[in-house]
């Protein structure tokens, strides 16, 4: 794996980590912050050399196989060391090792004069690692801290000891994204019967297979006769030839990393039925229904007023209108400032609260589909936040709202025949009069002329009195006529109004609802992209 690739996963990886800081639990966002340390480390060290070591159990082997590499005595050998808790370093090629040695914290060192392989000059460092399952807590750190630091790690294991628990729950399987950098060697093949080896290795692969290492190589090795050995030394003598194993090991520590953080998961589609009831849920809890109901009600009360007959028209005035009762305009009020008005609507009851709460939480509960629990509750945080302030957004979304609850053309036009009507009946009333109160003065009264001439059953009638009449009936009739086109024509009005309230509210619930969980998702999504990126994957 090229230089670059690896440069490109670890700006990845720490892109991702930016990315979900808060989100993701800390021990991963730690888990990077060591692997970009360690990377910075480790390159800055010789590039020259490659790091392997040796990790196994007590009796495993592991001093006898270095011997065994070396040619000589390197490690000491059924014997406790000087200090047990110190690892030890075979170097080939010293130079330029010391303070990559120093990093690595090994102190013990023994420097190789013959070559790890004839005829070939590699820069090559072998550790030899205390017993990961050691009495000596201090010994399982070091070999803990060790396996996050070498550049290719030696599984040692024996015929006795191959499936313990140990070695495959707590070391191996955490580290099964390093296959390319990973050999597992089963030491002390000579005290196994010759038709048995065949079968304790394919044991042993099944068990590194479930550990998730599939590929890795699995070499049959004895120390003490020699199996193996070269076997053994061509495949280190390959990782330090190539000088690829630093790379791979970063970006296998990277991968793994990237693997635990695509837990955080990617979020799913919201659908358009989740947006809609989030704004039904909303319409409701503002009172949407009962806002358009009070416009059709005040677009009637008024129409009324006008249009009604004048005799009986003022009554209505006296009943309070729906839409000043709520101290909202019946139109674009121009006049005003519609962001900071508020209306004179009650406050929301606790049952309309609960309403946009469920409303905005279910649709959060839609929108989190998919993600991890930081991401979620991000989300959450985000709906929390939303549902404290609109109430009062809701309220001023209705008050800025062009209800359009303005008079119609025809009210004037209704309005002067009311009043032609009325006049008509009154000059008529005032003329069937007049033969009764002017001889009480003295005065002669005109005569009173009679309908003639129309064959129907108006002939004979008297004029004034006919006037009379037919200018009541028409104030009546266009009464009627005015009510029952303002009813519909306010239902008309009610429609509309109900429409453009929930396009504010809309409008509301995606300023303060639906965008900023959006922005959370997006971050998600970036996120994961960032993360696929880190893994070596494109999404």
């Amino acid at each position: 794996m090229s230089e670059q690739t690896v440069d490109a996963m670890l700006g990845a990886l720490s892109e991702a980590a930016e990315l979900g800081a808060g989100r993701v639990p800390a021990a991963e966002l730690e888990a990077v912050r060591r692997i970009a340390a360690s990377a910075g480390e480790r390159r800055a060290l010789s590039s020259e050399h490659t790091v392997v070591g040796f990790f196994g159990a007590t009796g495993s082997g592991k001093s006898s196989l270095i011997n065994a590499l070396a040619g000589e005595a390197v490690a000491r050998t059924h014997v406790r060391r000087p200090t047990t808790s110190e690892p030890l370093a075979a170097v080939w090629n010293a130079r330029g090792a010391s303070a990559l040695l120093d990093w690595l914290q090994v102190s013990d060192r023994r420097i190789m004069d013959r070559p790890f392989v004839a005829g070939q000059e590699l820069s090559l460092i072998v550790l030899d690692l205390p017993d990961f399952d050691s009495v000596a807590l201090e010994h399982r750190v070091i070999a803990e801290r060790l396996a996050g630091q070498v550049d290719v790690l030696v599984w040692v294991v024996d015929p006795q000891k191959y499936a313990d628990a140990v070695i495959h729950r707590d070391f191996i399987a955490p580290l099964a994204t390093h296959a390319a950098v990973t050999a597992a060697v089963l030491n002390q093949v000579d005290r196994l019967p010759a038709g048995e080896v065949g079968a304790v290795v394919g044991s042993l692969r099944a068990l590194l297979r479930r550990d998730g290492l599939d590929d890795v190589l699995v070499l049959p090795v004895s120390a003490t006769t020699g199996a193996g050995i070269d076997d053994l030394r061509g495949v280190i003598a390959r990782f330090a030839g190539e000088r690829k194993a630093a790379s791979q090991r970063l970006a296998a520590d990277i991968h793994g990393v990237a693997g635990r953080l695509e837990a955080a998961g990617v979020p799913g589609k919201v659908r358009g039925t989740d947006v809609q009831a989030l704004d039904r849920g909303l319409a409701a809890a503002a009172n949407v229904d009962a806002v358009a109901q009070a416009v059709a009600s005040s677009y009637r009360k008024r129409a009324g007023q006008v249009t009604g007959w004048p005799l009986t028209a003022w009554l209505l005035r006296l009943a309070p209108d729906p839409l000043r009762r709520l101290h909202l305009a019946y139109g674009r009020d121009r006049s005003r400032d519609a962001e900071v008005h508020r209306s004179s609507m009650p406050p929301m009851s606790a049952a309309q609260r609960a309403q946009a709460g469920m409303a905005v939480r279910a649709y959060a509960e839609s929108a989190a589909a998919g993600l991890g629990e930081g991401w979620s509750a991000a989300i959450h945080e985000h709906a929390a936040d939303a549902l404290e302030s609109l109430p009062s957004e809701l309220d001023r979304a209705v008050s800025r709202t062009d209800l359009g609850a303005r008079g119609s053309w025809w009210w004037p036009l209704l309005a002067a025949l009311q009043w032609l009507a009325l006049i008509v009946a009154v000059i008529c009333g005032i003329w069937l009069l007049l033969p009764l109160v002017l001889p009480l003065w003295g005065m002669v009264a005109p005569a009173i002329p009679q309908v003639e001439g129309t064959a129907t059953w108006l002939d004979g009638w008297p004029v004034p009195l006919v006037g009379l009449l037919g200018g009541v009936l028409l104030g009546i009739v266009l009464g009627l006529l005015g009510a029952i086109v303002g009813g519909a024509v306010g239902s008309a009005r009610r429609a509309r109004a109900r429409r453009r309230l929930r396009k504010e509210v809309g409008r509301v619930a995606r300023t303060h609802v639906v965008l900023p969980i959006e922005g959370e998702r997006e971050r998600a999504r970036e996120f994961a992209v960032a993360v696929a990126r880190a893994a070596g994957r494109k999404r």
